[in-house]
């Protein structure tokens, strides 16, 4: 579906800002997986210490996500996602100087704090300026900052390893952990000049162009409210079944995402090259493509007006992918092309699922609803890392990816079978 000129005018406006944050939010989030390759040298680091590590920030994240949530949607976007911002840059900042193992997952955790309702908050804030059908094609452009994140922050974070190591006593490592948090502080920083929290108060618009999108979004409340969807209140967030699936389903579909993401390095470095910086470059690759992917299925789903498939068939893509990955003696470039159609078909997914539990919860419910699904979901990140491990110490890299593909098999069907053909 075309963006009329005022859609155009909001989007130019703030998806570039929340784009940017995004970009500095996932790679604050997953550069320990870079670290990784330069902290062989570190007595207390290992495989075990690095996926739980990497996992225990989202029990953090688990346990703050909702409150952020109901936080930001009293105060405004503007002052708690700067609020976010700055204290997840000054903490990712102190992981330069882990000491051990204890302060390491300390770091995680309270990262995983800090980062608590940046992402369903910005899901929220979207529904406040963005119709539903036009939701997909923003979540979907918002979202291509996590494939942006790969593509720019995996050759930056091979080229600091590269590069840094000795730099003032500090090893590549710590550098990397200080030269990728200060990005996040500084636009922290700013944030609050640069985004407006409603259309009411954006002196940018005119009266008019107002006056269009109040109105085009009261229409919306009215209908959620002849469909029922008045009932969700506070409580009912929680107790819903249908929430519970949806944090079911998310749960499997950010188990794809964070199992690849912490070990495509990883993956990179055993099958490709040991060169940090071309591993960086090689990493890119499989973002790259899952940016373009994503913003193309989730147009089409917009244009359709059509969830169910989009996100049924975007998992058992992804799954397809991971089952390829896994065969045995792939040269690198066709386990880079198989890792492309899955990281493509993950992201697909969770972009185009969000715009179903958006267009049926509304006020203080989305607030909880929103943080709730995806907090729960996110539960995800903190058992994959540390099972793709076991996997792989156990069984092997193949089975590790097999284990991916099961699992977003599963998202794939619960998918095609609890979304309803008419949740648009």
């Amino acid at each position: 579906m075309t963006l009329s000129p005022i859609y155009r005018k909001v989007a130019f406006r703030l998806i570039p800002i929340l784009f940017s944050c995004y970009i500095l939010a996932y790679i604050d989030r997953v550069n320990v997986g870079f670290a990784k390759l330069a902290m062989h040298d570190v007595p207390w680091f290992s495989d075990a210490v690095f996926a739980t590590g990497a996992g225990i920030f989202f029990l953090g994240y688990f346990l703050f996500e909702v409150p952020a949530n109901l936080i930001l949607q009293r105060t405004g976007a503007r002052l708690w996602i700067a609020r976010i911002m700055i204290s997840w840059g000054i903490i990712s900042t102190l992981m330069a100087f882990s000491q051990g193992s204890l302060s390491f997952y300390l770091l995680r955790f309270f990262l995983g704090v800090a980062e608590a309702g940046f992402f369903p908050g910005i899901i929220l804030y979207l529904t406040y300026w963005f119709p539903r059908e036009h939701r997909a094609h923003m979540i979907a452009l918002f979202m291509t900052a996590v494939a942006a994140a790969g593509i720019v922050g995996s050759p930056i974070s091979g080229f600091i390893l590269q590069a840094s190591n000795g730099w003032h006593g500090l090893q590549s490592w710590q550098w990397l952990f200080i030269l990728e948090g200060v990005p996040s502080i500084l636009l922290g920083l700013a944030v609050p000049l640069l985004l407006t929290d409603h259309p009411s108060k954006a002196s940018w618009l005119s009266p008019q162009e107002k006056s269009f999108l109040l109105e085009k979004l009261d229409h919306e409340q009215h209908q959620k409210l002849s469909a029922g969807e008045h009932a969700f209140s506070l409580k009912d967030a929680f107790r819903s079944t249908r929430i519970w699936i949806f944090c079911l389903t998310q749960f499997t579909i950010v188990f794809g995402l964070y199992g690849a993401s912490f070990w495509l390095p990883q993956i990179v470095h055993d099958s490709l090259t040991q060169v940090d910086w071309q591993i960086g470059l090689y990493s890119a690759i499989p973002w790259a493509c899952a940016a373009f992917g994503m913003v193309w299925v989730c147009r089409h789903s917009d244009r359709k007006r059509e969830r169910r498939l989009h996100v049924g068939l975007s998992a058992l893509t992804a799954a397809l992918g991971f089952s390829l990955s896994a065969l045995p003696g792939l040269p690198g470039w066709v386990l880079l092309i198989t890792l492309s159609i899955a990281l493509t078909g993950v992201l697909s997914t969770t972009s185009c699922f969000w715009s179903v539990p958006t267009a049926i919860l509304s006020g203080t419910a989305a607030a909880a609803g929103i943080a709730w699904i995806n907090s729960v979901g996110n539960l995800a990140g903190l058992v994959a890392p540390e099972l793709f491990r076991w996997m792989k110490s156990h069984h092997g890299m193949s089975t590790a990816l097999l284990t991916l593909a099961a699992i977003q098999a599963c998202a794939g069907i619960l998918a095609l079978t609890i979304i309803h053909p008419k949740q648009t």
